[in-house]
Protein backbone atom coordinates (compact mmCIF):
# COMPACT_ATOMS: atom_id res chain seq x y z
CA UNK A 1 0.00 0.00 0.00
CA UNK A 2 1.38 3.39 -0.82
CA UNK A 3 1.72 6.01 1.48
CA UNK A 4 -1.06 8.23 0.27
CA UNK A 5 -3.41 5.27 0.34
CA UNK A 6 -2.45 4.16 3.60
CA UNK A 7 -2.57 7.96 5.04
CA UNK A 8 -6.15 7.92 3.69
CA UNK A 9 -7.09 5.01 5.16
CA UNK A 10 -5.79 5.60 9.05
CA UNK A 11 -8.59 8.89 8.35
CA UNK A 12 -6.59 11.38 10.81
CA UNK A 13 -8.96 13.49 12.58
CA UNK A 14 -11.37 11.82 9.98
CA UNK A 15 -10.03 13.95 7.32
CA UNK A 16 -6.64 13.79 6.70
CA UNK A 17 -6.47 17.30 4.52
CA UNK A 18 -8.06 19.21 7.16
CA UNK A 19 -5.83 17.70 10.14
CA UNK A 20 -2.43 18.81 7.96
CA UNK A 21 -1.25 15.31 7.82
CA UNK A 22 -1.16 14.79 11.32
CA UNK A 23 -1.44 10.94 12.28
CA UNK A 24 -3.89 10.18 14.66
CA UNK A 25 -4.87 7.21 15.94
CA UNK A 26 -9.06 6.16 16.56
CA UNK A 27 -8.14 6.38 20.11
CA UNK A 28 -6.55 9.47 20.04
CA UNK A 29 -9.19 10.79 18.21
CA UNK A 30 -11.92 9.63 20.07
CA UNK A 31 -9.53 11.05 23.01
CA UNK A 32 -9.00 14.31 21.79
CA UNK A 33 -13.34 14.59 20.94
CA UNK A 34 -13.97 13.40 24.23
CA UNK A 35 -11.82 16.13 26.21
CA UNK A 36 -13.47 18.83 23.69
CA UNK A 37 -16.93 17.64 24.91
CA UNK A 38 -16.19 17.33 28.26
CA UNK A 39 -14.89 21.84 28.05
CA UNK A 40 -17.97 22.24 25.81
CA UNK A 41 -20.21 20.49 28.40
CA UNK A 42 -18.74 21.99 31.03
CA UNK A 43 -20.09 25.33 29.45
CA UNK A 44 -23.62 23.55 28.57
CA UNK A 45 -24.14 22.43 32.05
CA UNK A 46 -24.10 19.03 30.65
CA UNK A 47 -21.51 16.42 30.61
CA UNK A 48 -21.70 15.31 27.28
CA UNK A 49 -24.05 17.31 24.83
CA UNK A 50 -26.20 14.84 22.71
CA UNK A 51 -26.67 17.40 19.91
CA UNK A 52 -24.70 17.56 16.43
CA UNK A 53 -22.70 21.14 16.52
CA UNK A 54 -21.68 22.45 13.09
CA UNK A 55 -19.88 25.68 12.87
CA UNK A 56 -19.03 26.72 9.51
CA UNK A 57 -17.04 29.53 8.30
CA UNK A 58 -16.73 31.09 5.24
CA UNK A 59 -14.34 33.31 3.66
CA UNK A 60 -14.24 35.76 6.98
CA UNK A 61 -17.58 35.02 8.20
CA UNK A 62 -18.20 32.10 10.95
CA UNK A 63 -21.64 31.20 12.16
CA UNK A 64 -23.26 28.19 14.43
CA UNK A 65 -25.81 25.84 13.88
CA UNK A 66 -26.91 22.64 15.58
CA UNK A 67 -28.26 19.29 14.26
CA UNK A 68 -30.44 16.61 16.28
CA UNK A 69 -32.05 13.82 14.25
CA UNK A 70 -33.41 9.71 15.00
CA UNK A 71 -35.13 10.82 18.38
CA UNK A 72 -37.25 7.96 18.03
CA UNK A 73 -40.22 9.00 20.24
CA UNK A 74 -42.98 7.05 21.80
CA UNK A 75 -45.52 8.47 24.14
CA UNK A 76 -44.97 9.15 26.74
CA UNK A 77 -47.07 6.51 28.59
CA UNK A 78 -45.20 4.08 26.76
CA UNK A 79 -41.16 4.98 26.82
CA UNK A 80 -39.51 8.55 28.45
CA UNK A 81 -36.29 6.94 27.63
CA UNK A 82 -36.22 8.95 24.32
CA UNK A 83 -37.95 11.61 25.58
CA UNK A 84 -35.48 12.78 28.09
CA UNK A 85 -32.54 12.35 25.49
CA UNK A 86 -34.62 14.56 23.36
CA UNK A 87 -34.79 17.21 26.07
CA UNK A 88 -31.52 16.71 26.77
CA UNK A 89 -30.31 17.83 23.25
CA UNK A 90 -33.03 20.54 23.10
CA UNK A 91 -31.73 21.98 26.68
CA UNK A 92 -27.87 21.58 25.21
CA UNK A 93 -28.61 23.58 22.09
CA UNK A 94 -30.39 26.44 24.19
CA UNK A 95 -27.48 26.37 26.14
CA UNK A 96 -24.92 27.16 23.45
CA UNK A 97 -22.86 30.30 23.57
CA UNK A 98 -22.95 31.51 21.01
CA UNK A 99 -26.04 30.81 19.96
CA UNK A 100 -26.92 28.51 17.08
CA UNK A 101 -28.13 30.52 13.76
CA UNK A 102 -30.70 27.49 13.19
CA UNK A 103 -31.22 24.06 13.66
CA UNK A 104 -31.57 21.37 11.45
CA UNK A 105 -33.72 18.30 12.09
CA UNK A 106 -32.78 15.56 9.84
CA UNK A 107 -35.72 12.66 10.45
CA UNK A 108 -37.22 9.96 12.07
CA UNK A 109 -38.64 11.85 15.54
CA UNK A 110 -41.79 9.31 15.61
CA UNK A 111 -41.24 5.92 16.26
CA UNK A 112 -44.74 4.49 14.59
CA UNK A 113 -45.84 7.81 12.68
CA UNK A 114 -48.38 8.81 16.07
CA UNK A 115 -49.75 12.29 15.43
CA UNK A 116 -49.32 11.90 19.74
CA UNK A 117 -45.73 10.96 19.06
CA UNK A 118 -44.57 13.73 16.27
CA UNK A 119 -46.92 16.52 18.45
CA UNK A 120 -44.51 15.41 21.06
CA UNK A 121 -41.75 15.95 19.44
CA UNK A 122 -42.73 19.47 18.05
CA UNK A 123 -43.74 20.61 21.80
CA UNK A 124 -40.46 19.17 22.75
CA UNK A 125 -38.41 21.70 19.63
CA UNK A 126 -40.91 24.58 20.31
CA UNK A 127 -38.93 25.23 22.98
CA UNK A 128 -35.92 26.72 21.17
CA UNK A 129 -36.76 29.65 20.06
CA UNK A 130 -34.31 29.85 16.94
CA UNK A 131 -35.55 29.23 13.07
CA UNK A 132 -36.12 25.17 12.65
CA UNK A 133 -35.67 23.45 9.43
CA UNK A 134 -36.86 19.98 8.81
CA UNK A 135 -36.67 16.73 6.88
CA UNK A 136 -38.12 13.83 7.69
CA UNK A 137 -37.81 10.12 8.16
CA UNK A 138 -39.46 7.02 7.09
CA UNK A 139 -40.90 6.55 10.97
CA UNK A 140 -42.38 10.03 10.66
CA UNK A 141 -44.62 9.40 7.60
CA UNK A 142 -45.90 6.25 6.44
CA UNK A 143 -48.91 5.92 9.10
CA UNK A 144 -50.80 8.42 7.23
CA UNK A 145 -48.18 9.46 4.03
CA UNK A 146 -46.71 12.68 5.76
CA UNK A 147 -49.91 14.63 6.44
CA UNK A 148 -49.48 14.83 9.94
CA UNK A 149 -45.18 16.10 9.02
CA UNK A 150 -46.45 18.42 7.03
CA UNK A 151 -49.03 20.08 8.86
CA UNK A 152 -46.31 20.42 11.67
CA UNK A 153 -43.45 21.10 10.37
CA UNK A 154 -44.23 21.95 6.14
CA UNK A 155 -42.92 20.51 2.96
CA UNK A 156 -39.91 19.79 1.31
CA UNK A 157 -37.71 19.71 -0.14
CA UNK A 158 -35.84 23.44 0.50
CA UNK A 159 -33.62 25.47 0.21
CA UNK A 160 -31.62 28.61 1.39
CA UNK A 161 -28.50 30.55 1.60
CA UNK A 162 -26.48 31.42 4.59
CA UNK A 163 -22.96 33.75 4.71
CA UNK A 164 -21.81 32.16 1.74
CA UNK A 165 -23.71 28.46 1.69
CA UNK A 166 -26.61 27.20 -0.54
CA UNK A 167 -27.70 24.59 2.14
CA UNK A 168 -30.64 22.30 0.86
CA UNK A 169 -32.83 19.75 2.74
CA UNK A 170 -34.01 16.36 0.51
CA UNK A 171 -37.37 14.20 1.49
CA UNK A 172 -35.50 10.73 0.84
CA UNK A 173 -38.16 8.75 2.10
CA UNK A 174 -41.89 9.68 1.14
CA UNK A 175 -41.46 7.86 -2.62
CA UNK A 176 -41.38 4.23 -1.57
CA UNK A 177 -42.73 2.13 -4.32
CA UNK A 178 -46.49 0.74 -3.76
CA UNK A 179 -46.28 -2.79 -2.12
CA UNK A 180 -49.24 -2.06 0.96
CA UNK A 181 -52.18 -1.34 -1.44
CA UNK A 182 -51.68 -4.89 -3.27
CA UNK A 183 -51.45 -6.74 0.12
CA UNK A 184 -54.31 -4.83 1.26
CA UNK A 185 -52.37 -3.34 4.34
CA UNK A 186 -53.67 -1.07 7.39
CA UNK A 187 -52.10 2.27 7.74
CA UNK A 188 -50.73 0.63 11.12
CA UNK A 189 -49.22 -2.12 9.22
CA UNK A 190 -47.98 -0.41 6.69
CA UNK A 191 -45.70 1.85 9.24
CA UNK A 192 -45.30 -1.17 11.23
CA UNK A 193 -43.30 -2.87 8.23
CA UNK A 194 -41.68 0.29 7.05
CA UNK A 195 -40.56 1.12 10.63
CA UNK A 196 -37.85 -2.93 10.39
CA UNK A 197 -34.67 -2.21 9.59
CA UNK A 198 -34.31 -4.16 6.53
CA UNK A 199 -35.90 -4.23 3.58
CA UNK A 200 -37.56 -7.74 3.14
CA UNK A 201 -41.05 -6.54 3.05
CA UNK A 202 -40.52 -3.05 2.16
CA UNK A 203 -37.59 -3.34 -0.37
CA UNK A 204 -35.34 -0.29 -1.36
CA UNK A 205 -38.03 2.60 -0.14
CA UNK A 206 -35.27 5.06 0.16
CA UNK A 207 -34.98 7.33 -3.02
CA UNK A 208 -34.69 10.99 -4.70
CA UNK A 209 -37.11 10.30 -7.02
CA UNK A 210 -36.96 12.16 -10.90
CA UNK A 211 -39.33 15.04 -10.08
CA UNK A 212 -37.15 15.90 -6.97
CA UNK A 213 -33.60 15.67 -9.06
CA UNK A 214 -35.34 17.86 -11.53
CA UNK A 215 -36.23 20.57 -8.46
CA UNK A 216 -32.25 19.59 -7.12
CA UNK A 217 -30.70 20.31 -10.36
CA UNK A 218 -33.04 23.54 -11.34
CA UNK A 219 -31.83 24.65 -7.48
CA UNK A 220 -28.67 24.63 -8.22
CA UNK A 221 -28.13 26.38 -11.42
CA UNK A 222 -27.33 29.78 -10.57
CA UNK A 223 -25.07 28.52 -7.97
CA UNK A 224 -21.15 28.82 -8.70
CA UNK A 225 -19.38 25.75 -9.07
CA UNK A 226 -16.95 26.47 -6.94
CA UNK A 227 -19.25 27.73 -4.07
CA UNK A 228 -20.07 25.27 -1.09
CA UNK A 229 -22.90 23.28 -1.27
CA UNK A 230 -24.54 21.31 2.66
CA UNK A 231 -26.89 19.14 1.35
CA UNK A 232 -29.05 17.41 4.64
CA UNK A 233 -30.79 14.15 4.11
CA UNK A 234 -32.55 11.62 5.78
CA UNK A 235 -30.32 8.54 4.34
CA UNK A 236 -26.93 8.39 2.67
CA UNK A 237 -27.00 9.73 -0.49
CA UNK A 238 -24.59 6.87 -1.83
CA UNK A 239 -24.51 2.80 -1.46
CA UNK A 240 -23.65 2.43 1.66
CA UNK A 241 -26.23 -0.97 2.30
CA UNK A 242 -29.19 -1.67 0.66
CA UNK A 243 -30.88 -4.24 2.60
CA UNK A 244 -31.13 -1.62 5.20
CA UNK A 245 -31.85 1.18 2.64
CA UNK A 246 -29.09 2.74 4.03
CA UNK A 247 -29.01 4.45 0.78
CA UNK A 248 -31.04 6.19 -1.87
CA UNK A 249 -31.75 3.70 -4.96
CA UNK A 250 -31.06 6.38 -7.49
CA UNK A 251 -28.04 7.26 -5.58
CA UNK A 252 -25.89 7.53 -9.38
CA UNK A 253 -28.39 9.71 -10.61
CA UNK A 254 -27.97 12.42 -7.51
CA UNK A 255 -24.01 11.86 -8.19
CA UNK A 256 -24.91 12.82 -12.17
CA UNK A 257 -26.65 16.32 -10.90
CA UNK A 258 -23.38 17.16 -7.85
CA UNK A 259 -20.95 16.24 -10.54
CA UNK A 260 -20.12 19.97 -11.48
CA UNK A 261 -19.75 21.22 -8.32
CA UNK A 262 -16.74 20.83 -6.30
CA UNK A 263 -17.30 21.85 -2.66
CA UNK A 264 -20.13 19.32 -1.54
CA UNK A 265 -20.66 17.63 1.56
CA UNK A 266 -23.92 15.97 2.54
CA UNK A 267 -24.92 15.43 6.33
CA UNK A 268 -27.06 12.70 6.88
CA UNK A 269 -29.12 10.90 9.53
CA UNK A 270 -30.65 7.44 9.68
CA UNK A 271 -27.65 5.24 9.93
CA UNK A 272 -27.52 6.06 14.07
CA UNK A 273 -23.21 5.67 13.49
CA UNK A 274 -20.39 6.77 12.84
CA UNK A 275 -19.61 7.73 9.44
CA UNK A 276 -17.67 9.25 6.42
CA UNK A 277 -17.49 8.58 2.95
CA UNK A 278 -15.97 10.12 -0.22
CA UNK A 279 -17.36 9.87 -3.91
CA UNK A 280 -17.09 11.93 -6.93
CA UNK A 281 -16.61 15.53 -5.53
CA UNK A 282 -19.52 14.75 -2.43
CA UNK A 283 -18.22 14.10 1.11
CA UNK A 284 -20.90 12.39 3.24
CA UNK A 285 -20.77 12.47 6.83
CA UNK A 286 -23.34 10.37 8.45
CA UNK A 287 -24.64 11.92 12.21
CA UNK A 288 -25.13 10.12 15.66
CA UNK A 289 -28.61 9.49 16.92
CA UNK A 290 -30.18 10.69 20.25
CA UNK A 291 -31.84 7.26 20.69
CA UNK A 292 -29.53 4.53 20.06
CA UNK A 293 -26.72 3.37 17.79
CA UNK A 294 -27.25 0.54 14.56
CA UNK A 295 -25.03 -1.93 14.46
CA UNK A 296 -22.38 -1.29 11.45
CA UNK A 297 -23.79 -4.12 8.22
CA UNK A 298 -22.50 -7.06 7.73
CA UNK A 299 -20.79 -6.30 4.57
CA UNK A 300 -20.35 -3.72 2.04
CA UNK A 301 -18.91 -0.97 4.23
CA UNK A 302 -17.11 1.66 2.50
CA UNK A 303 -13.61 1.86 3.25
CA UNK A 304 -13.48 5.43 4.77
CA UNK A 305 -16.01 4.22 7.52
CA UNK A 306 -14.75 5.24 11.43
CA UNK A 307 -15.66 2.53 13.50
CA UNK A 308 -18.20 3.50 16.35
CA UNK A 309 -17.22 2.19 19.70
CA UNK A 310 -20.14 -0.57 20.51
CA UNK A 311 -22.69 0.51 22.52
CA UNK A 312 -22.79 -0.38 26.19
CA UNK A 313 -26.29 -2.43 27.25
CA UNK A 314 -25.47 -1.09 30.78
CA UNK A 315 -25.76 2.34 29.65
CA UNK A 316 -28.85 3.89 27.46
CA UNK A 317 -26.60 6.82 26.58
CA UNK A 318 -23.73 5.20 25.52
CA UNK A 319 -23.20 5.18 21.45
CA UNK A 320 -25.07 8.03 21.27
CA UNK A 321 -23.05 11.83 21.12
CA UNK A 322 -23.01 15.00 18.69
CA UNK A 323 -20.52 16.31 16.33
CA UNK A 324 -18.81 19.74 15.70
CA UNK A 325 -18.47 20.34 11.86
CA UNK A 326 -16.45 23.40 10.48
CA UNK A 327 -15.91 25.05 6.87
CA UNK A 328 -12.58 25.40 6.81
CA UNK A 329 -10.39 28.11 4.96
CA UNK A 330 -10.56 25.84 2.26
CA UNK A 331 -14.16 24.98 2.11
CA UNK A 332 -13.89 22.21 3.49
CA UNK A 333 -16.05 20.49 6.16
CA UNK A 334 -13.97 19.37 9.00
CA UNK A 335 -15.56 17.67 12.10
CA UNK A 336 -15.25 15.56 15.23
CA UNK A 337 -17.37 13.50 17.03
CA UNK A 338 -17.77 14.15 21.37
CA UNK A 339 -18.76 10.58 21.76
CA UNK A 340 -21.03 9.95 25.17
CA UNK A 341 -18.81 7.62 27.16
CA UNK A 342 -16.00 7.96 29.77
CA UNK A 343 -13.89 5.52 28.73
CA UNK A 344 -12.11 4.97 25.17
CA UNK A 345 -11.31 1.56 23.67
CA UNK A 346 -9.89 1.43 19.81
CA UNK A 347 -9.51 -1.79 18.24
CA UNK A 348 -6.87 -1.02 15.17
CA UNK A 349 -4.73 2.12 14.40
CA UNK A 350 -5.45 1.73 10.97
CA UNK A 351 -9.19 1.86 10.42
CA UNK A 352 -10.42 -1.50 8.32
CA UNK A 353 -14.00 -0.50 8.12
CA UNK A 354 -14.44 -3.44 10.38
CA UNK A 355 -15.53 -2.29 13.79
CA UNK A 356 -15.32 -4.58 16.58
CA UNK A 357 -16.12 -7.23 13.85
CA UNK A 358 -12.74 -8.29 13.11
CA UNK A 359 -14.00 -11.22 10.84
CA UNK A 360 -16.00 -8.37 8.42
CA UNK A 361 -15.10 -8.70 4.86
CA UNK A 362 -14.93 -5.68 2.77
CA UNK A 363 -16.50 -6.18 -0.55
CA UNK A 364 -17.78 -3.91 -3.38
CA UNK A 365 -20.63 -1.72 -3.28
CA UNK A 366 -23.71 -4.30 -4.13
CA UNK A 367 -24.26 -2.20 -7.35
CA UNK A 368 -20.89 -2.55 -8.68
CA UNK A 369 -20.72 -6.47 -8.41
CA UNK A 370 -20.49 -8.78 -10.97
Amino acid sequence: MDTPEREKRSIPSIDPAAAGGEGITRRAFIHRSLVAGAALGAASQALFPLISTLDVAYGAQEFRFAWISDTHLYPKTLNTRFVEKAERAVNDVKAMKPAPDFLIFGGDLAQLGDPVELQLGADILKNLSLKKYFIPGEHDWYLDMGATWEKLFGKQPWSFDHKGVRFIGLDTVSRGPDYWSAKKMTPAERMGHMATLDGSVAGPWAGVGADQLQWLAKTLSNWPKDKPVILFSHNPLYEYYPPWNFWVRDWRDVQEVLRPYTKVTNIHGHTHQVLYNEIGTMRSIGMLATSWNWPYPPQGVPALTVPMVRVDPGDHFDGVGWGKLTMTAKERVDYQYMMWRKDVFSQTQVDSGTGDNMNQILSPRFADRP
